[in-house]
């Protein structure tokens, strides 16, 4: 579905110290399609557009919460360049990039579709003595992430330069002097769907998988296997198939799958170990849409499960 709205942008969402920012990446409105570089077509997703989100909960940061997480999808017209479509977004060309494992080398082709997450990060200002190990460790973020996000042949840095950690965690100093670490979970704060949604795994809990993380992430849980890559998941509602991705590292999602439902959520299902539906696919509540699986950025097999736009019950 096309769109069109007026452009805002998000800006910084406030300062954590001399050498680090919290950023929001994505726009706060959606996009005019007559007012974009290329006039290329934007599809929104749920009538709304890509906002941006929130930073580290529990920092210093100035947060507010978007009044909306869902994911954009953007079809390349004949002229656009990545940085102006990055500009439409009133984001980085490595959010982008990343998001879907484009290189600096890679030539944007007429009628290719680009995927915009909603993606925080922390920005930080390189200083003497720092790798690409020591700021990952620093923040909790993930190296492989933080080389791809950041576009970086090498994982050598030089003191000035400017990096994302994306979902990066910032310590925070209590009145005791304890530091915290903060939790990263956004989008939790949604409004409920009693009953809506059914968890994405058949079988039986303690038997056949058990849930290894709540809510961390985007609004996120982890469902782990007790067993075999073949676990079926499962769409937790009715809805369209409007991601599926079946090769790449894809924002460290892996094999992905995203289905927009009637209530204007959408539900991310990721690090499958494959895929059974296509976009544009109608799938019905318990549909076996993948199965289970660790691509991505996954230490076991497992499911990381995203309600976006509504609390989640899992």
């Amino acid at each position: 579905m096309v769109t069109k709205s007026k452009l805002a942008s998000a800006g910084l969402l406030g300062s954590l110290g001399s050498n680090v920012q919290q950023i929001g990446l994505q726009p706060i409105f959606a996009l005019d399609s007559k007012k974009i570089a290329g006039n290329g077509d934007i599809s929104i997703v749920g009538n709304s557009a890509l906002l941006p989100d929130s930073g580290p909960m529990g920092t210093v940061a100035d947060i507010e919460e978007p009044t909306s997480d869902q994911i954009s999808i953007y079809t390349v017209r004949s002229g656009d360049t990545l940085s102006e479509i990055a500009q439409m977004y009133d984001v980085s060309v490595n959010t982008v990039r990343w998001a879907n494992d484009l290189t600096s080398k890679n030539v944007l082709k007429e009628g290719q579709v680009l995927i915009i997450l909603p993606v925080s990060g922390i920005r930080h200002t390189v200083v003497k003595g720092e790798t690409v190990e020591s700021i990952a460790k620093k923040y909790q973020g993930d190296v492989k992430e933080i080389v791809q996000y950041n576009n970086l042949t090498e994982k050598t840095l030089a003191v000035g330069d400017v990096i994302i950690i994306p979902d990066g965690e910032e310590a925070v100093q209590t009145s005791t002097g304890i530091y915290v670490k903060p939790g990263k979970i956004r989008g939790s704060d949604a409004p409920s769907y009693t009953g809506y949604y059914i968890r994405p795994v058949g079988g039986n809990e303690g038997k056949n998988w058990v849930k290894t993380q709540g809510l961390h992430g985007y609004n996120g849980v982890d469902i782990a296997s007790l067993g075999s890559l073949n676990i079926p998941i499962l769409a937790s509602a009715s809805g369209q198939v409007i991601i599926s991705k079946s090769v790449g590292w894809n924002g460290g999602y892996g094999k992905y799958v995203v289905i927009q439902h009637s209530n204007n959520t959408q539900t991310l299902y990721a690090h499958l170990n494959s895929q059974v539906v296509s976009v544009g696919q109608q799938v019905e509540q318990g549909q076996v849409i993948g199965n289970m699986g660790r691509t991505g950025n996954s230490s076991g097999v497992h499911v990381h499960f995203e309600i976006r736009g509504a609390k989640n019950p899992f």
